[in-house]
Protein backbone atom coordinates (compact mmCIF):
# COMPACT_ATOMS: atom_id res chain seq x y z
CA UNK A 1 0.00 0.00 0.00
CA UNK A 2 2.89 2.35 0.82
CA UNK A 3 4.42 1.63 -2.58
CA UNK A 4 1.14 2.27 -4.32
CA UNK A 5 0.73 5.60 -2.54
CA UNK A 6 4.30 6.57 -3.39
CA UNK A 7 3.72 5.71 -7.06
CA UNK A 8 0.50 7.71 -7.07
CA UNK A 9 2.37 10.78 -5.81
CA UNK A 10 5.02 10.26 -8.50
CA UNK A 11 2.32 10.03 -11.15
CA UNK A 12 0.71 13.22 -9.92
CA UNK A 13 4.05 15.02 -9.93
CA UNK A 14 5.50 13.74 -13.19
CA UNK A 15 2.45 13.27 -15.42
CA UNK A 16 -0.42 15.46 -14.38
CA UNK A 17 1.61 18.55 -15.25
CA UNK A 18 1.50 17.55 -18.92
CA UNK A 19 -1.45 17.91 -21.24
CA UNK A 20 -4.02 15.14 -20.97
CA UNK A 21 -3.39 14.14 -24.58
CA UNK A 22 0.23 13.34 -23.76
CA UNK A 23 -0.59 11.02 -20.85
CA UNK A 24 -0.84 7.40 -21.99
CA UNK A 25 -1.96 4.37 -19.99
CA UNK A 26 1.11 2.25 -20.90
CA UNK A 27 3.36 5.09 -19.75
CA UNK A 28 1.58 5.16 -16.41
CA UNK A 29 2.10 1.42 -15.99
CA UNK A 30 5.78 1.67 -16.90
CA UNK A 31 6.28 4.42 -14.33
CA UNK A 32 4.59 2.22 -11.75
CA UNK A 33 6.87 -0.64 -12.70
CA UNK A 34 9.94 1.57 -12.56
CA UNK A 35 9.34 2.84 -9.04
CA UNK A 36 7.55 -0.08 -7.39
CA UNK A 37 9.73 -2.83 -8.79
CA UNK A 38 6.74 -4.84 -9.94
CA UNK A 39 3.35 -4.57 -11.59
CA UNK A 40 0.53 -5.99 -9.47
CA UNK A 41 -1.24 -8.95 -11.01
CA UNK A 42 1.60 -10.03 -13.33
CA UNK A 43 4.26 -12.68 -12.86
CA UNK A 44 7.05 -14.23 -14.90
CA UNK A 45 6.75 -17.64 -16.56
CA UNK A 46 9.34 -20.11 -17.72
CA UNK A 47 8.06 -20.73 -21.27
CA UNK A 48 6.97 -17.45 -22.74
CA UNK A 49 5.57 -18.98 -25.95
CA UNK A 50 3.18 -21.18 -23.96
CA UNK A 51 0.99 -18.27 -22.91
CA UNK A 52 -0.65 -15.15 -24.27
CA UNK A 53 1.45 -12.04 -23.78
CA UNK A 54 0.56 -8.51 -22.75
CA UNK A 55 0.84 -5.61 -25.25
CA UNK A 56 4.26 -4.64 -26.53
CA UNK A 57 4.58 -1.82 -24.02
CA UNK A 58 4.87 -4.50 -21.32
CA UNK A 59 6.80 -7.13 -23.24
CA UNK A 60 9.00 -7.84 -20.25
CA UNK A 61 6.00 -8.70 -18.09
CA UNK A 62 4.30 -11.74 -19.63
CA UNK A 63 0.97 -12.96 -18.33
CA UNK A 64 0.40 -16.74 -18.36
CA UNK A 65 -3.43 -16.44 -18.36
CA UNK A 66 -3.62 -19.01 -15.58
CA UNK A 67 -7.33 -19.63 -16.00
CA UNK A 68 -7.42 -20.07 -19.78
CA UNK A 69 -6.99 -23.29 -21.77
CA UNK A 70 -4.12 -23.72 -24.21
CA UNK A 71 -4.37 -21.30 -27.18
CA UNK A 72 -4.11 -24.19 -29.66
CA UNK A 73 -7.72 -25.25 -28.90
CA UNK A 74 -9.02 -22.21 -30.80
CA UNK A 75 -11.32 -23.35 -33.63
CA UNK A 76 -11.83 -26.90 -32.32
CA UNK A 77 -15.21 -28.34 -33.39
CA UNK A 78 -14.90 -31.91 -32.03
CA UNK A 79 -14.03 -32.03 -28.36
CA UNK A 80 -10.51 -33.25 -27.61
CA UNK A 81 -10.06 -33.04 -23.85
CA UNK A 82 -6.34 -33.88 -24.03
CA UNK A 83 -5.67 -30.70 -26.01
CA UNK A 84 -6.62 -28.59 -23.00
CA UNK A 85 -3.65 -29.76 -20.94
CA UNK A 86 -1.12 -27.12 -20.08
CA UNK A 87 1.50 -26.51 -17.42
CA UNK A 88 1.83 -23.14 -15.71
CA UNK A 89 4.38 -21.93 -13.22
CA UNK A 90 2.83 -20.71 -9.98
CA UNK A 91 4.28 -19.50 -6.68
CA UNK A 92 4.41 -22.00 -3.82
CA UNK A 93 5.66 -22.16 -0.25
CA UNK A 94 7.41 -25.22 1.11
CA UNK A 95 6.21 -25.90 4.67
CA UNK A 96 6.25 -28.75 7.15
CA UNK A 97 3.09 -30.79 6.89
CA UNK A 98 2.33 -30.31 10.60
CA UNK A 99 1.76 -26.57 10.17
CA UNK A 100 0.05 -26.55 6.78
CA UNK A 101 -3.30 -25.69 8.37
CA UNK A 102 -1.83 -22.73 10.24
CA UNK A 103 -0.18 -21.41 7.08
CA UNK A 104 -3.41 -21.69 5.10
CA UNK A 105 -5.27 -19.84 7.81
CA UNK A 106 -2.66 -17.09 8.12
CA UNK A 107 -2.20 -16.54 4.37
CA UNK A 108 -5.81 -17.07 3.26
CA UNK A 109 -5.72 -13.87 1.17
CA UNK A 110 -2.68 -15.07 -0.78
CA UNK A 111 -3.44 -18.79 -1.14
CA UNK A 112 -4.86 -20.06 -4.45
CA UNK A 113 -8.68 -20.16 -4.24
CA UNK A 114 -9.40 -21.65 -7.65
CA UNK A 115 -12.19 -24.30 -7.40
CA UNK A 116 -10.99 -27.71 -8.54
CA UNK A 117 -7.31 -26.99 -7.92
CA UNK A 118 -5.53 -28.29 -4.85
CA UNK A 119 -4.06 -25.66 -2.58
CA UNK A 120 -1.77 -28.19 -0.90
CA UNK A 121 0.32 -30.71 -2.84
CA UNK A 122 2.96 -33.22 -1.84
CA UNK A 123 6.67 -32.52 -2.12
CA UNK A 124 8.10 -35.40 -4.18
CA UNK A 125 11.52 -34.89 -2.62
CA UNK A 126 10.46 -34.60 1.02
CA UNK A 127 7.61 -36.63 2.47
CA UNK A 128 7.56 -34.48 5.62
CA UNK A 129 6.88 -31.29 3.66
CA UNK A 130 4.10 -29.93 1.50
CA UNK A 131 3.82 -27.19 -1.08
CA UNK A 132 1.15 -24.55 -0.41
CA UNK A 133 0.12 -23.11 -3.79
CA UNK A 134 -0.24 -19.32 -3.82
CA UNK A 135 -2.36 -17.16 -6.10
CA UNK A 136 0.00 -15.80 -8.80
CA UNK A 137 -2.13 -12.69 -9.17
CA UNK A 138 -1.66 -11.86 -5.51
CA UNK A 139 1.98 -12.96 -5.27
CA UNK A 140 3.53 -11.39 -8.39
CA UNK A 141 7.19 -12.00 -9.22
CA UNK A 142 7.24 -14.85 -6.70
CA UNK A 143 7.82 -12.67 -3.65
CA UNK A 144 5.66 -12.07 -0.62
CA UNK A 145 4.99 -8.71 0.94
CA UNK A 146 6.43 -7.65 4.26
CA UNK A 147 3.28 -8.47 6.22
CA UNK A 148 3.14 -12.02 4.83
CA UNK A 149 6.83 -12.52 5.53
CA UNK A 150 6.30 -11.41 9.12
CA UNK A 151 3.48 -13.95 9.52
CA UNK A 152 5.69 -16.74 8.17
CA UNK A 153 8.50 -15.69 10.47
CA UNK A 154 6.21 -16.19 13.46
CA UNK A 155 5.38 -19.66 12.15
CA UNK A 156 9.09 -20.45 11.62
CA UNK A 157 8.54 -20.86 7.88
CA UNK A 158 11.18 -19.76 5.40
CA UNK A 159 9.55 -16.99 3.29
CA UNK A 160 11.26 -17.99 0.06
CA UNK A 161 8.72 -18.58 -2.71
CA UNK A 162 9.35 -21.52 -5.01
CA UNK A 163 8.26 -22.00 -8.62
CA UNK A 164 5.84 -24.89 -8.88
CA UNK A 165 4.86 -26.42 -12.22
CA UNK A 166 1.09 -26.87 -12.00
CA UNK A 167 -0.63 -29.05 -14.59
CA UNK A 168 -4.07 -27.90 -15.71
CA UNK A 169 -6.46 -30.22 -17.54
CA UNK A 170 -9.88 -30.00 -19.14
CA UNK A 171 -11.46 -30.75 -15.76
CA UNK A 172 -9.91 -27.60 -14.23
CA UNK A 173 -11.62 -25.14 -16.56
CA UNK A 174 -15.17 -23.79 -16.37
CA UNK A 175 -17.51 -24.24 -19.32
CA UNK A 176 -17.46 -20.56 -20.28
CA UNK A 177 -13.63 -20.54 -20.16
CA UNK A 178 -13.50 -23.55 -22.48
CA UNK A 179 -15.99 -22.10 -24.94
CA UNK A 180 -14.34 -18.69 -24.93
CA UNK A 181 -11.04 -20.38 -25.79
CA UNK A 182 -12.57 -22.47 -28.59
CA UNK A 183 -14.86 -20.03 -30.38
CA UNK A 184 -13.38 -17.33 -32.62
CA UNK A 185 -12.15 -14.31 -30.70
CA UNK A 186 -14.68 -11.55 -30.22
CA UNK A 187 -17.73 -13.75 -30.78
CA UNK A 188 -20.46 -14.23 -28.21
CA UNK A 189 -20.07 -17.26 -25.96
CA UNK A 190 -23.21 -19.11 -24.82
CA UNK A 191 -22.80 -21.15 -21.65
CA UNK A 192 -26.28 -20.52 -20.25
CA UNK A 193 -29.17 -22.89 -20.81
CA UNK A 194 -32.62 -23.84 -19.58
CA UNK A 195 -32.70 -27.01 -17.55
CA UNK A 196 -35.70 -29.30 -17.90
CA UNK A 197 -35.03 -32.33 -15.74
CA UNK A 198 -32.04 -34.13 -17.22
CA UNK A 199 -32.21 -32.01 -20.40
CA UNK A 200 -30.21 -28.85 -21.09
CA UNK A 201 -31.97 -26.68 -23.67
CA UNK A 202 -29.78 -24.26 -25.64
CA UNK A 203 -30.70 -21.55 -28.12
CA UNK A 204 -27.51 -21.13 -30.14
CA UNK A 205 -26.71 -18.27 -32.50
CA UNK A 206 -25.79 -18.92 -36.13
CA UNK A 207 -22.07 -18.34 -35.56
CA UNK A 208 -22.08 -21.00 -32.82
CA UNK A 209 -23.66 -23.76 -34.91
CA UNK A 210 -20.36 -25.15 -36.31
CA UNK A 211 -19.35 -25.76 -32.68
CA UNK A 212 -22.74 -27.01 -31.48
CA UNK A 213 -21.74 -30.61 -30.70
CA UNK A 214 -18.66 -29.47 -28.79
CA UNK A 215 -20.76 -26.93 -26.86
CA UNK A 216 -23.30 -29.63 -26.02
CA UNK A 217 -20.62 -32.00 -24.75
CA UNK A 218 -19.01 -29.28 -22.61
CA UNK A 219 -22.37 -28.34 -21.06
CA UNK A 220 -23.03 -31.99 -20.25
CA UNK A 221 -19.53 -32.52 -18.82
CA UNK A 222 -19.69 -29.49 -16.55
CA UNK A 223 -23.22 -29.87 -15.18
CA UNK A 224 -23.89 -33.00 -13.10
CA UNK A 225 -27.25 -34.58 -13.82
CA UNK A 226 -27.45 -33.33 -17.41
CA UNK A 227 -27.51 -36.36 -19.71
CA UNK A 228 -29.01 -34.78 -22.83
CA UNK A 229 -28.32 -31.44 -24.52
CA UNK A 230 -30.63 -30.08 -27.23
CA UNK A 231 -30.71 -26.98 -29.39
CA UNK A 232 -33.85 -25.30 -30.69
CA UNK A 233 -33.88 -25.38 -34.49
CA UNK A 234 -37.01 -23.32 -35.21
CA UNK A 235 -39.19 -20.73 -33.53
CA UNK A 236 -42.37 -21.74 -31.72
CA UNK A 237 -44.87 -21.11 -34.48
CA UNK A 238 -46.60 -24.46 -34.84
CA UNK A 239 -50.21 -25.13 -33.93
CA UNK A 240 -49.15 -26.96 -30.79
CA UNK A 241 -46.48 -24.51 -29.51
CA UNK A 242 -43.65 -27.06 -29.58
CA UNK A 243 -40.48 -26.67 -31.61
CA UNK A 244 -38.13 -28.93 -33.46
CA UNK A 245 -34.83 -29.58 -31.75
CA UNK A 246 -31.54 -31.29 -32.39
CA UNK A 247 -29.82 -33.49 -29.82
CA UNK A 248 -26.27 -32.16 -29.52
CA UNK A 249 -24.87 -34.54 -26.91
CA UNK A 250 -25.92 -37.41 -24.67
CA UNK A 251 -28.85 -39.77 -24.81
CA UNK A 252 -31.78 -39.21 -27.14
CA UNK A 253 -34.33 -39.35 -24.32
CA UNK A 254 -36.61 -36.32 -24.14
CA UNK A 255 -39.17 -37.69 -21.69
CA UNK A 256 -38.29 -36.01 -18.42
CA UNK A 257 -39.52 -35.15 -14.95
CA UNK A 258 -39.38 -31.65 -13.48
CA UNK A 259 -40.36 -30.09 -10.19
CA UNK A 260 -41.79 -26.59 -9.94
CA UNK A 261 -43.09 -24.92 -6.79
CA UNK A 262 -43.03 -28.31 -5.01
CA UNK A 263 -45.18 -30.00 -7.67
CA UNK A 264 -43.87 -32.70 -10.01
CA UNK A 265 -44.60 -32.86 -13.72
CA UNK A 266 -43.68 -35.43 -16.34
CA UNK A 267 -43.56 -34.56 -20.04
CA UNK A 268 -42.02 -35.22 -23.42
CA UNK A 269 -40.01 -32.06 -24.03
CA UNK A 270 -40.00 -32.62 -27.79
CA UNK A 271 -43.81 -32.67 -28.04
CA UNK A 272 -45.14 -30.22 -25.44
CA UNK A 273 -44.30 -26.70 -24.27
CA UNK A 274 -42.44 -26.20 -21.01
CA UNK A 275 -40.49 -23.14 -19.91
CA UNK A 276 -38.71 -23.27 -16.52
CA UNK A 277 -38.36 -19.47 -16.56
CA UNK A 278 -42.11 -19.13 -15.92
CA UNK A 279 -42.16 -20.79 -12.50
CA UNK A 280 -42.39 -17.46 -10.66
CA UNK A 281 -45.26 -16.33 -12.86
CA UNK A 282 -47.12 -19.60 -12.34
CA UNK A 283 -46.76 -19.12 -8.60
CA UNK A 284 -47.87 -15.47 -8.76
CA UNK A 285 -51.17 -16.27 -10.45
CA UNK A 286 -51.92 -19.25 -8.23
CA UNK A 287 -51.37 -17.06 -5.14
CA UNK A 288 -54.30 -14.91 -6.31
CA UNK A 289 -56.67 -17.87 -5.98
CA UNK A 290 -58.61 -18.90 -2.89
CA UNK A 291 -60.28 -22.17 -1.99
CA UNK A 292 -63.59 -22.42 -3.82
CA UNK A 293 -62.55 -20.16 -6.72
CA UNK A 294 -62.97 -21.34 -10.32
CA UNK A 295 -60.07 -21.35 -12.79
CA UNK A 296 -60.47 -21.70 -16.55
CA UNK A 297 -57.07 -22.43 -18.12
CA UNK A 298 -57.51 -21.92 -21.86
CA UNK A 299 -54.00 -22.99 -22.95
CA UNK A 300 -53.12 -25.29 -20.07
CA UNK A 301 -50.09 -27.15 -21.40
CA UNK A 302 -49.14 -29.92 -18.98
CA UNK A 303 -50.75 -28.14 -16.02
CA UNK A 304 -48.45 -25.56 -14.34
CA UNK A 305 -51.44 -23.32 -13.53
CA UNK A 306 -54.18 -25.94 -13.32
CA UNK A 307 -52.59 -28.47 -10.95
CA UNK A 308 -51.38 -26.05 -8.22
CA UNK A 309 -54.79 -24.33 -8.40
CA UNK A 310 -56.47 -27.66 -7.78
CA UNK A 311 -54.09 -28.20 -4.87
CA UNK A 312 -55.51 -24.95 -3.40
CA UNK A 313 -58.99 -26.54 -3.55
CA UNK A 314 -60.14 -24.56 -6.57
CA UNK A 315 -62.42 -25.97 -9.24
CA UNK A 316 -60.40 -26.17 -12.43
CA UNK A 317 -61.32 -26.44 -16.10
CA UNK A 318 -58.13 -26.99 -18.14
CA UNK A 319 -57.86 -27.15 -21.91
CA UNK A 320 -55.16 -27.62 -24.54
CA UNK A 321 -55.40 -28.17 -28.28
CA UNK A 322 -52.23 -30.27 -28.46
CA UNK A 323 -53.17 -33.96 -28.00
CA UNK A 324 -49.78 -34.62 -26.40
CA UNK A 325 -50.27 -31.80 -23.87
CA UNK A 326 -53.77 -33.12 -23.17
CA UNK A 327 -52.38 -36.61 -22.47
CA UNK A 328 -49.60 -35.35 -20.21
CA UNK A 329 -52.05 -33.04 -18.43
CA UNK A 330 -54.23 -36.02 -17.59
CA UNK A 331 -51.13 -37.93 -16.50
CA UNK A 332 -49.89 -35.11 -14.26
CA UNK A 333 -53.29 -34.64 -12.66
CA UNK A 334 -53.19 -38.31 -11.62
CA UNK A 335 -49.54 -38.02 -10.62
CA UNK A 336 -50.42 -35.18 -8.22
CA UNK A 337 -53.74 -36.76 -7.12
CA UNK A 338 -55.98 -33.94 -8.32
CA UNK A 339 -57.59 -35.78 -11.24
CA UNK A 340 -61.02 -35.56 -9.54
CA UNK A 341 -60.71 -31.76 -9.18
CA UNK A 342 -59.66 -30.91 -12.74
CA UNK A 343 -61.89 -31.26 -15.79
CA UNK A 344 -59.60 -31.66 -18.81
CA UNK A 345 -60.47 -30.75 -22.41
CA UNK A 346 -58.73 -31.17 -25.77
CA UNK A 347 -60.24 -28.32 -27.80
CA UNK A 348 -59.39 -25.17 -29.70
CA UNK A 349 -59.24 -22.21 -27.32
CA UNK A 350 -62.20 -20.44 -28.91
CA UNK A 351 -64.34 -23.57 -28.75
CA UNK A 352 -63.38 -24.04 -25.10
CA UNK A 353 -64.42 -20.46 -24.23
CA UNK A 354 -67.66 -20.66 -26.20
CA UNK A 355 -68.44 -24.14 -24.86
CA UNK A 356 -67.47 -25.27 -21.34
CA UNK A 357 -66.54 -21.77 -20.10
CA UNK A 358 -69.77 -20.11 -21.30
CA UNK A 359 -71.82 -23.02 -19.98
CA UNK A 360 -70.24 -22.86 -16.54
CA UNK A 361 -70.46 -19.05 -16.26
CA UNK A 362 -74.10 -19.06 -17.44
CA UNK A 363 -74.92 -21.57 -14.76
CA UNK A 364 -72.86 -20.14 -11.87
CA UNK A 365 -73.03 -16.34 -12.17
CA UNK A 366 -76.84 -15.94 -11.81
CA UNK A 367 -76.75 -18.03 -8.64
CA UNK A 368 -74.12 -15.93 -6.89
CA UNK A 369 -75.33 -13.82 -4.02
CA UNK A 370 -73.72 -10.58 -2.89
CA UNK A 371 -72.14 -12.16 0.17
CA UNK A 372 -70.58 -15.05 -1.73
CA UNK A 373 -66.82 -14.75 -2.31
CA UNK A 374 -66.33 -17.10 -5.28
CA UNK A 375 -64.04 -15.58 -7.93
CA UNK A 376 -63.72 -16.67 -11.55
CA UNK A 377 -60.30 -16.48 -13.23
CA UNK A 378 -59.51 -17.11 -16.89
CA UNK A 379 -55.82 -17.68 -17.72
CA UNK A 380 -54.75 -17.27 -21.35
CA UNK A 381 -51.06 -18.11 -21.55
CA UNK A 382 -50.39 -18.11 -25.28
CA UNK A 383 -48.33 -14.91 -25.58
CA UNK A 384 -48.02 -14.93 -29.36
CA UNK A 385 -51.78 -15.11 -29.97
CA UNK A 386 -53.83 -14.80 -26.77
CA UNK A 387 -54.85 -11.15 -27.30
CA UNK A 388 -56.54 -12.16 -30.56
CA UNK A 389 -58.82 -14.54 -28.62
CA UNK A 390 -60.30 -11.74 -26.48
CA UNK A 391 -63.02 -11.07 -29.03
CA UNK A 392 -64.70 -14.28 -27.83
CA UNK A 393 -65.78 -12.44 -24.66
CA UNK A 394 -67.91 -9.96 -26.62
CA UNK A 395 -71.50 -10.89 -25.75
CA UNK A 396 -70.39 -14.33 -24.58
CA UNK A 397 -73.31 -14.38 -22.11
CA UNK A 398 -76.95 -13.35 -22.51
CA UNK A 399 -79.01 -11.70 -19.80
CA UNK A 400 -78.66 -9.10 -17.10
CA UNK A 401 -75.12 -8.53 -15.78
CA UNK A 402 -74.20 -10.16 -12.52
CA UNK A 403 -72.73 -8.36 -9.55
CA UNK A 404 -69.62 -6.37 -10.63
CA UNK A 405 -67.55 -8.18 -8.00
CA UNK A 406 -68.37 -11.54 -9.61
CA UNK A 407 -67.29 -10.61 -13.13
CA UNK A 408 -64.57 -13.01 -14.36
CA UNK A 409 -60.96 -11.81 -14.21
CA UNK A 410 -58.87 -12.48 -17.31
CA UNK A 411 -55.08 -12.92 -17.17
CA UNK A 412 -54.00 -12.54 -20.79
CA UNK A 413 -50.33 -12.90 -21.80
CA UNK A 414 -48.65 -11.21 -24.73
CA UNK A 415 -45.35 -10.16 -26.26
CA UNK A 416 -44.46 -6.57 -27.05
CA UNK A 417 -41.56 -4.88 -28.82
CA UNK A 418 -43.04 -1.43 -28.23
CA UNK A 419 -41.14 1.29 -26.35
CA UNK A 420 -44.03 1.29 -23.86
CA UNK A 421 -45.01 -2.40 -23.73
CA UNK A 422 -47.67 -1.98 -21.02
CA UNK A 423 -49.56 0.63 -23.02
CA UNK A 424 -49.10 -1.41 -26.20
CA UNK A 425 -50.67 -4.59 -24.86
CA UNK A 426 -53.52 -2.64 -23.24
CA UNK A 427 -54.34 -0.81 -26.46
CA UNK A 428 -54.26 -4.05 -28.46
CA UNK A 429 -56.62 -5.70 -25.97
CA UNK A 430 -58.97 -2.68 -26.06
CA UNK A 431 -59.08 -2.83 -29.85
CA UNK A 432 -60.15 -6.48 -29.79
CA UNK A 433 -62.64 -6.06 -26.92
CA UNK A 434 -64.11 -2.90 -28.39
CA UNK A 435 -63.97 -0.95 -25.14
CA UNK A 436 -61.60 1.01 -22.95
CA UNK A 437 -59.79 -0.68 -20.05
CA UNK A 438 -58.46 2.57 -18.58
CA UNK A 439 -58.53 2.32 -14.81
CA UNK A 440 -59.85 -1.24 -15.02
CA UNK A 441 -56.72 -3.26 -15.75
CA UNK A 442 -53.17 -3.88 -14.58
CA UNK A 443 -50.08 -5.03 -16.44
CA UNK A 444 -47.28 -7.15 -15.03
CA UNK A 445 -43.87 -7.55 -16.68
CA UNK A 446 -43.22 -11.29 -16.69
CA UNK A 447 -39.77 -11.43 -18.27
CA UNK A 448 -37.52 -10.13 -20.99
CA UNK A 449 -37.72 -12.66 -23.83
CA UNK A 450 -35.14 -11.09 -26.15
CA UNK A 451 -33.57 -7.69 -26.70
CA UNK A 452 -36.47 -5.21 -27.04
CA UNK A 453 -39.06 -7.96 -26.57
CA UNK A 454 -41.03 -8.28 -23.34
CA UNK A 455 -43.56 -10.80 -22.09
CA UNK A 456 -46.40 -9.23 -20.11
CA UNK A 457 -49.57 -10.27 -18.32
CA UNK A 458 -52.62 -8.02 -18.70
CA UNK A 459 -55.20 -8.62 -15.95
CA UNK A 460 -58.72 -7.16 -16.01
CA UNK A 461 -62.31 -7.92 -15.10
CA UNK A 462 -64.41 -8.29 -18.23
CA UNK A 463 -66.60 -5.18 -18.47
CA UNK A 464 -70.31 -6.11 -18.21
CA UNK A 465 -71.17 -4.29 -21.44
CA UNK A 466 -68.63 -6.51 -23.21
CA UNK A 467 -69.50 -9.83 -21.56
CA UNK A 468 -73.31 -9.57 -21.64
CA UNK A 469 -75.73 -9.27 -24.50
CA UNK A 470 -79.02 -7.80 -23.28
CA UNK A 471 -82.08 -9.75 -24.45
CA UNK A 472 -84.42 -7.92 -26.82
CA UNK A 473 -87.54 -6.47 -25.05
Amino acid sequence: LWRLGYCARLLKTNHFRTAASNTSFPAVWMLLAQHSGRIPGLFVVVKKNTFFTMPETMEDKTNPELYLPHPEVRGMTLLNREAFKRTVVVPALKVKKEIVHNVLKSLKQSVLQRPGLKRVVEDPEDEDSRFVILDPHKVPEFSLGESEQEVLKQLSVHPEVSKYHLELTYENFKSEEILRAVLPEGQEVTSGFSRVGHIAHLNLRDHQLPYRHLIGQVIMDKNPGITCVVNKTSIIDSTYRNFEMEVLAGENNLVTKVKENNISYELDFSKVYWNPRLSTEHGRIVELLKAGDVLFDVFAGVGPFAIPAAKRKCRVFANDLNPESYSWLLHNCKLNKVDTKVKVFNMDGRDFLRGPVREELSKELPLLKEEQKTAFHIVMNLPALAVEFLDVFRHLLVGEPCSPAALPTVHCYGFSKHSNPARDIQERAEAVLGTSLAGRCSTFLVRNVAPNKEMLCLSFQIPPDVLYKRPCP
